[in-house]
């Protein structure tokens, strides 16, 4: 299949670069920085890379991936943007097949999630509907799990139940954001989803979770006031995971610096395994054919309690996105 080369105007060796309406970091004139203007957004240029250096590799779903080990970062600034691709619509009106439209369902997820839920009832009473076809009754049902249940070994009960050897369970993010508010200064601000005896798989072992964290290793560095959230991504499926995961994790420093009185400026996104189906190659030549549109602005209406928020405190301002592409296949 054809596609585009990214021009050298808009790729460089680090891959430090900003989309139309953002800001490099640093200093736009050394080496490594691409100045406002660019040909490409960074998404794009992010399934380009895939493209042009991808190995084909076999995958758990069956269907061949091209794969490339480690990406340079997308960086955003969040006093300018936010980060919800506009390569194709992910707000969609509403409807009975889908209720809640898909950048809210990606914060819900999320709200869901640091709130510890783990089961398909939980994640739609929060707005998120997409993981019914994970929780299935085969599935559940050879990890030892109720059909619907994610497992102990997800991302809900990582972050809000983690297990201790003391026996009562840990909040990750109740700890991290009192320690953020005692202790802004230390480079100890760090979240996990991975559980890993739950995880691994072998003779003798039995996997607690339907679907092994992909995303959520989540760093957050405050400085002068200014908090960064950096989250490292294990696995990404760049045409569909990893555009609701930008959105997501980029509410979360929103979210986390108003529960710790701080300023989010920066979201920072990296992938280890970044991956396009080869059934998905249609969809992604459509993204990079289009021509580059700036990103929105959020309003995020404050709560006292950050285990209060939900996605309908969101609102996008000036959200401008080329067309919805309609059936782009998702691996399960």
């Amino acid at each position: 299949m054809a596609v585009r080369r990214a021009s050298s105007q808009s790729e460089t060796n680090s891959g430090r670069v900003s989309s139309q309406s953002g800001t490099s970091q640093g200093d736009p004139s050394q080496s490594g920085a691409v100045q406002s203007g660019s040909a490409r957004s960074q998404y794009q240029q992010l399934l380009q890379h895939i493209l042009d250096n991808g190995v084909r590799a076999k995958s758990q779903s069956g269907t061949d991936a091209l794969t490339v080990i480690g990406t340079c970062p997308m960086r955003f600034d969040l006093t300018k943007e936010f980060p919800v691709i506009t390569e194709r619509n992910m707000a969609p009106k509403v409807s009975q097949r889908l209720p809640v439209t898909i950048w809210q369902q990606a914060i819900a997820e999320m709200t869901a999630f640091v709130n510890g839920a783990r089961t398909q009832r939980e994640l739609e009473e929060f707005g998120c509907s997409w993981w019914a076809p994970w929780v299935i009754e085969r599935k559940c049902s050879k990890r030892g799990l109720e059909t619907g249940d994610l497992g102990p070994g997800s991302y809900g009960a990582a972050f809000h139940d983690f297990p201790t050897s003391e026996g009562p369970t840990y909040n990750q993010f109740q700890q991290i954001i009192e320690q953020i508010r005692e202790l802004p200064h230390l480079r100890t601000h760090f979240i996990t989803p991975w559980i890993p005896q739950y995880i691994v798989r072998g003779r003798g072992k039995t996997q607690k979770v339907v679907v092994c964290p992909c995303h959520g290793w989540v760093h957050l560095r405050v400085i002068d006031g200014k908090l960064t959230l950096h989250m490292f991504q294990r696995s990404g499926d760049a045409p569909i995971g990893v555009p609701a995961n930008m959105v997501q994790y980029a509410a979360l420093a929103l979210m986390i610096a108003a529960a710790t009185g701080t300023k989010a400026v920066e979201y920072v996104h990296t992938i280890s395994d970044a991956h396009i189906y080869v059934d998905q190659l249609p969809a992604v030549e459509t993204m990079l054919e289009r021509q580059l549109r700036p990103l929105p602005q959020i309003k995020m209406k404050r709560r006292d309690d950050f285990f209060a928020y939900r996605y309908s405190d969101f609102e996008l301002v000036g959200y401008d996105p080329h067309p919805g592409i309609k059936g782009v296949p998702v691996a399960i």
